[in-house]
């Protein structure tokens, strides 16, 4: 049996309430966006170092901050999965919103356990994201 179709004031209701949850998925792929691009640095600087020879006796001391840029490519990545995390628990917060409406369910708890879970990601990532700012910069990163 196919339940009876939500009306459009409840199909309003439910867009109304997914409009803040939307805008918040475009800032995580923003957010997302701007990890992607650090790490992307970090492993080029990594790159560059891992390239220069061991007899450049010129350059050869720069291989020391490598265990540095692994940490925060680390952190970084970490980062980067934990805002993954949060936009896809937001993506089911949307979906479960919708679902719950078209079968005439109460949707909150469910909406709220996604919503918990998405801004429990989120931190982590923002958490990862800060300790790898602290530890960025170092005297290395002026050396080519």
């Amino acid at each position: 049996m196919i339940p009876d179709t939500p009306s459009i004031n409840q199909l309003a209701h439910v867009i109304s309430q997914a409009a803040a949850p939307a805008f918040l998925l475009g800032a995580l792929a923003a957010f997302i966006a701007l990890l992607i691009n650090r790490l992307n640095r970090i492993v080029d600087r990594t790159v560059v170092l891992n390239g220069i020879p061991d007899h450049d006796s010129a350059r050869v001391r720069l291989k020391a901050d490598l265990p540095r840029l692994m940490q925060r490519a680390a952190m970084m990545n970490r980062a980067v999965f934990w805002a993954v995390v949060a936009s896809i628990a937001v993506t089911l917060l949307i979906i479960v919103a919708f679902v719950t409406a078209f079968f005439q369910l109460r949707h909150e708890y469910g909406v709220a356990i996604f919503f918990l879970i998405s801004l429990s990601a989120f931190t982590a990532s923002l958490i990862d994201f800060a300790r790898e700012v602290r530890i960025a910069l170092s005297e290395y990163d002026h050396h080519a």
